[in-house]
């Protein structure tokens, strides 16, 4: 059985590894100019110790976080962050390898983050991963960094987009954020990325299911992923079969109509051609305004989102709301009373508290 340490706070389904590395947190005193030091030099166990702390949910960690965070803030926002989102078993971990190796031959130096809170860390997420990317991993200039799971998407997804901050800062100037899971956590992934990466499989049966989730409008760019060996007359197929849907959808703000690829992670056929695609949609929505543009916006909405999250955690970390939350559910349960009278009580003690 799987043993917790309750003052971690940490999710139970959290992975030993992320357990082990908040308790060397809890013991050992943050020297925040230290960790920025490492962090800025290209340290990379001074950056795995830097996104520890974000990840921390202790309350004595959080302002060191801030601080954390606007030291390297002037340091960040020069890299190309890339979302890369697919059904489980389309690939994704072998394509961020090829795409990874592919980078690095380039000179580029990469990060690699996920978001997934609805799965646990050992089972089917970035950790999985990082024991396939092989390469990725022995290579100095890639950086892999599985992180916990938790309950709330925004939670997370806010934790991520502080841990970009601190990879560019310590001179990552390719950032792939990978969507584990398929869903709420493809749009959080959006909000927080220039490029938006939609691998999908030939014959899959999930073409037009595609559609009917509306990933594709969210999508700069569908690759057809496993087009090798007999799949290769599959994929065309599923490429045209996109590239006829997209004409469907109108050209958005940044005025790039969203192009379908074929390739092969495993024979890492293809794979370049991508990237030269994403640096040509940087070229073009930066040109027009629109890179710039939307950055801003999402610092908007992550500002919003951020009070929504702490309003939220405020409510239910309430000592009172504490105690009288679970009577009020019961309440609501036994038809005493309406769960929008329940709510207003609660929100009205919260206030007035």
């Amino acid at each position: 059985m799987e043993h917790r340490d309750k003052s971690s706070k940490l999710p139970a389904n959290t992975n030993p590894s992320a357990i082990n590395r908040f308790k060397k947190l809890q013991q050992k005193e943050i020297s925040i100019p230290e960790i920025f030091k490492g962090i800025i030099a290209q340290n990379t166990t001074a950056l795995s110790k830097g996104i520890t702390l974000v990840e921390s949910t202790q309350q004595k960690h959080s302002e060191k976080t801030q601080q954390l965070i606007e030291k390297c803030l002037p340091y960040a926002n020069n890299s190309i962050r890339i979302g890369i989102t697919g059904v489980p078993g389309v690939g994704k971990s072998t394509f961020i390898e090829a795409l990874g190796n592919v980078l690095i031959k380039k000179g580029k130096k990469v990060a690699v983050l996920a978001v997934d809170p609805s799965s646990t860390i050992s089972g089917g997420s970035i950790l999985g991963d990082k024991t396939r990317m092989e390469s990725l991993v022995r290579s100095t200039e890639a950086f892999i960094r599985p992180s916990p799971s938790g309950s709330s998407l925004g939670g997370v997804a806010q934790k991520t987009r502080e841990s970009i901050i601190l990879c560019e800062a310590a001179g990552y100037d390719v950032i792939i954020i990978e969507t584990v899971g398929v869903g709420q956590s493809e749009t959080v992934v959006h909000s927080m990325v220039d490029f938006f990466l939609l691998l999908k499989l030939a014959g899959a049966g999930d073409e037009l299911q595609g559609i009917k989730r509306g990933i594709i409008e969210m999508a700069d760019a569908i690759v057809i992923n496993k087009a090798d060996g007999d799949n290769v007359k599959r994929a065309r197929e599923a490429k045209n079969q996109f590239r006829k849907a997209l004409h469907l959808y109108p050209i958005g703000e940044n005025k790039w109509t969203p192009e379908v690829r074929t390739c092969s992670a495993l024979t890492q056929t293809g794979v370049e051609e991508i990237w030269e695609l994403i640096v040509r949609y940087v070229e073009i929505s930066s040109n027009n305004g629109y890179f710039e543009r939307n950055r801003t916006e999402q610092n908007k909405f992550w500002l919003l989102q951020t009070i929504e999250e702490q309003l939220k955690n405020s409510f239910y970390n309430h000592p009172e709301i504490k105690k009288i939350l679970s009577e009020q559910i019961t309440a609501v349960q036994q038809h005493k009373v309406t769960p929008f009278t329940a709510a207003k009580y609660l929100l009205d003690k919260h206030k007035n508290s």
